[in-house]
C-alpha cells in the first residue's frame, strides 16, 4: 500500500449546544489516517516508566508517550469495566449514556464508536475484550474477535480465543493456574506461554495488521484482558519482577475502616493483607502489564513493517485503575487515584497533528474524550452531541474552553458504603459519600496518594465548601434524589441507570 496523504486541518473542534464537543465537518481531500485504539484492562497509570515508575518496564508504551502526549491527569468518570466502555463507546458522561455503575452496556446507543467510523469510510475490527452484552452485538464493528475471559452469559455465546485455545491444547485447561478473575492472589502462568490470552490478543491484532489489504483505512481497537487479575504473568515476567523494590501500598490514616478483612476470600474488596501480600500481588501485576506492553510492541512492530507508523493515529488507554491494596482496597470503583486515574496516550503521524512531540499535559480528560478524538482525526462528523472532546485540541495547544474539571462517581458496589460522587480538576479531589454524607478533600499536586483528608482541617474550609458546592451545581439538574434542599442528598439506596440509559436494555 503506498503512502498516504494525510489532512492537516481537517480536524478542528467547536462546542455545539449545553458546551458539548461537535467534531468539524469532514474531510475534503486526501486520505484519511488510520485509527489504532489499544486498551487495557484494570492498567493502573503510576505503572507506566512515562509516569515515572522506575521500577517498571513498558518500553513500548514509554515509545508511545514520546512520540505524542500524555495525559497525567486522565480519569475514568466511573471505574469500573461496563460504565467504562460506554463512555468509550458513546462520547458521553455517565448521567447521559446512563450508566452510574457496573450494570450492562445497553444494546445499542443513538451514536456508537464504530457506525460513526464505519459511516466515515472506515473498516472497523475490535479485538480482545468488548464486555458488550449480549456478548457478540459488536455495535456496528464490520469484524470482532473476542476474547471476555470466563465471563459467559449465554451458552451458545463463542469466546474466539477459547476455541483457538481448545485449537492448540485440546487437553489443557484455561484455568490451571487455579486463580479467579477478582482473586487477590498472584502466581506464574501454568501453561506454555503462547496459550496466554495477553499473547494471542497482540498475535491476533499484529496479524490482522501484516494481512490487511482493504482499499479503506482501518479503525482497529485491540482491548487486553490484562492486567485484570488473574494476576498471572509467564514465567520470565514473574521473575524479572522477583527481587525487584516494588512499591508498597499507600494507606492513608482514614483508611483503617478497610482493614479488617478474611484473607480466605479470595475476591475480597478491602483488608490488609500485610505487605508479604500486596507485593506478591504486585509482582504479578507488574509482569502482567509488563507481558501486555510486550504484546503492544508487537503491534507497532506489524504497522512499522507495513509503513504505516507515520499513518496511524494511536490512542492507548485503560478502563480504570487497580487499588492492589493501596488504602487496604483491592480491585476498582473507588473515587481514589489509583482506581480512578488511567493512562491516556496518544501518537499521531507528523502530517495530521502540527505539534511537539513528547508533551504532558495536566489537564482534566476522560474516557468520553476518546470517541472525539477519533472523530477529529478522521474529520468525521457525529449527528449529536457528545460531552467529550478532542484531545488533539490539547495536543495543538488549543486549551481555551476546556473543562476545569471532570465529574466522577460510582453506584453501590461491593458493599452499601463504597457509593460516591466526586469532582477533581487533577489538582484538588473531592468525594462525597453518597450514603452516609461523609466528604473528603485531597490536594493531589502535594498528597499524589491521597494519604491527607483535608476535609475535617479548617485551614481548609474554604476549599471544601467551594468543591461541595460545584457538586451541587452538577447534580441539582438531576432532581431531589440527588440534591434536595440545596444540600447534597443521602442515597443510601441504589440508582444504576439514568433516565437516559436505552431502555430497551433494561
Amino acid at each position: 500500500m503506498n503512502r498516504r496523504n494525510f489532512i492537516a486541518g481537517a480536524a478542528g473542534a467547536v462546542l455545539g449546544t449545553e458546551g458539548r464537543f461537535q467534531p468539524a465537518g469532514p474531510a475534503t481531500a486526501g486520505r484519511r489516517p488510520n485509527l489504532l485504539l489499544i486498551m487495557a484492562d484494570q492498567f493502573r497509570p503510576d505503572c507506566l516508566g512515562a509516569d515515572g515508575n522506575r521500577m517498571i518496564r513498558t518500553p513500548n508504551l514509554d515509545r508511545l508517550a514520546a512520540r505524542g502526549i500524555r495525559f497525567r491527569r486522565a480519569y475514568s468518570a466511573t471505574p469500573t469495566c461496563t460504565p467504562a466502555r460506554a463512555a468509550l463507546l458513546t462520547g458521553l458522561s455517565p448521567w447521559n449514556h446512563g450508566m452510574l455503575g457496573y450494570g450492562k452496556i445497553a444494546e445499542s446507543y443513538p451514536i456508537e464508536m464504530p457506525r460513526l467510523l464505519a459511516k466515515a469510510g472506515y473498516y472497523t475490527a475490535m479485538i480482545g475484550k468488548g464486555h458488550y452484552s449480549p456478548q457478540r452485538s459488536l455495535h456496528g464493528f464490520h469484524f470482532g474477535l473476542l476474547d471476555e475471559a470466563s465471563r459467559v452469559e449465554s451458552v451458545d455465546f463463542r469466546n474466539d480465543y477459547r476455541c483457538w485455545f481448545y485449537s492448540m491444547a485440546p487437553n489443557r485447561d484455561p484455568e490451571e493456574t487455579g486463580l479467579g478473575s477478582n482473586d487477590y492472589r498472584a502466581a506464574p502462568y501454568a501453561l506454555p506461554e503462547q496459550l496466554h490470552p495477553t499473547h494471542w490478543t497482540g498475535q491476533t491484532a499484529a496479524e490482522f495488521l501484516k494481512t490487511y489489504t482493504r482499499p479503506e483505512p482501518f479503525f482497529l481497537k485491540v482491548s487486553f484482558n490484562r492486567p485484570h487479575s488473574p494476576y498471572d504473568p509467564p514465567e520470565r515476567w514473574w521473575k524479572r519482577y522477583e527481587d525487584a523494590d516494588l512499591p508498597q501500598a499507600q494507606v492513608g490514616a482514614w483508611a483503617g475502616r478497610y482493614a479488617a478483612c478474611d484473607p480466605t476470600d479470595y475476591n475480597l474488596w478491602h483488608g490488609d493483607l500485610g505487605e508479604r501480600q500486596v507485593r506478591k500481588s504486585r509482582q504479578g501485576y507488574y509482569g502482567s502489564i509488563s507481558h501486555v506492553d510486550e504484546q503492544i510492541g508487537r503491534i507497532l512492530e506489524a504497522l512499522d513493517h507495513r509503513g504505516w507508523t507515520e499513518q496511524t493515529l494511536i490512542v492507548f488507554t485503560a478502563d480504570h485503575g487497580d487499588m492492589t491494596g493501596d488504602h487496604h482496597l483491592w480491585r476498582k470503583s473507588y473515587a481514589y487515584e489509583s482506581s480512578a486515574r488511567i493512562p491516556m496516550l496518544v501518537a499521531w503521524p507528523e502530517s495530521l497533528v502540527e505539534a511537539q512531540r513528547g508533551q504532558v499535559s495536566s489537564r482534566p480528560v476522560e474516557l468520553r474524550d476518546v470517541l472525539p478524538t477519533l472523530l477529529d482525526a478522521a474529520g468525521a462528523t457525529s449527528p449529536l452531541p457528545m460531552d467529550g472532546r478532542s484531545l488533539l485540541a490539547l495536543a495543538r495547544g488549543r486549551e481555551e474552553g476546556w473543562r476545569e474539571w471532570i465529574d466522577l462517581e460510582h453506584d453501590i458496589c461491593y458493599s452499601p458504603e463504597n457509593h460516591w460522587n466526586a469532582l477533581t480538576d487533577g489538582t484538588w479531589k473531592y468525594i462525597y459519600h453518597a450514603r452516609d454524607g461523609v466528604e473528603q478533600l485531597f490536594h493531589l499536586d502535594r498528597d499524589p496518594w491521597e494519604k491527607e483528608d483535608l476535609a475535617g482541617s479548617e485551614a481548609h474550609s474554604a476549599p471544601l465548601r467551594n468543591w461541595r458546592e460545584r457538586l451541587i451545581r452538577h447534580l441539582a439538574p438531576r432532581g431531589e434524589e440527588f440534591v434536595a434542599g440545596g444540600r447534597l442528598a443521602l442515597r443510601p439506596g441504589s440508582r444504576l441507570y439514568s433516565p437516559h440509559y436505552p431502555k430497551k436494555t433494561v
